[in-house]
């Protein structure tokens, strides 16, 4: 991976230069690599639900979780808990079909890393 970012829990890469799989996205024991409009669509969404958490802040009770979730043509994309603590989730649905999530306790640091790719 030409920039790669991690930490506990996490990992995201991405190479533009790469043939067909230009994105990575990881965990402690996992890792699956995708295209760039699975990783695009990914990245974009991600930002977006938790950015749609923060706003729905206010409108929620201090006990009260939500789920949020979208999708493309090439993943789909879940976030689930509390507006300032909730994991992650996605599931690419063309070619792999490959599943991978990330606990709240690592999502807050992984959506930190994706602006710092600088990839769109």
């Amino acid at each position: 991976m030409r920039h790669l970012k991690e930490g506990p829990g996490w990992r995201l890469g991405y190479d533009p230069d790469a043939d067909i799989f230009k994105g990575l996205v990881g965990g402690d024991r996992w890792a699956v690599e995708m295209t760039q409009p699975e990783f695009a669509d990914f990245c974009r969404i991600a930002l977006q639900l938790a950015e749609t958490l923060q706003s729905m802040a206010s409108e929620l009770m201090a006990e009260e979780r939500i789920t949020c979730e979208q999708e493309t043509a090439h993943i789909w994309v879940e976030v689930e808990g509390f507006p300032i603590q909730y994991s992650l989730r996605f599931i690419l649905l063309q070619g792999r079909r490959t599943e991978g999530a990330w606990p709240a306790t690592v999502t807050s640091a992984l959506l930190q890393a994706i602006p710092a790719l600088t990839l769109f």
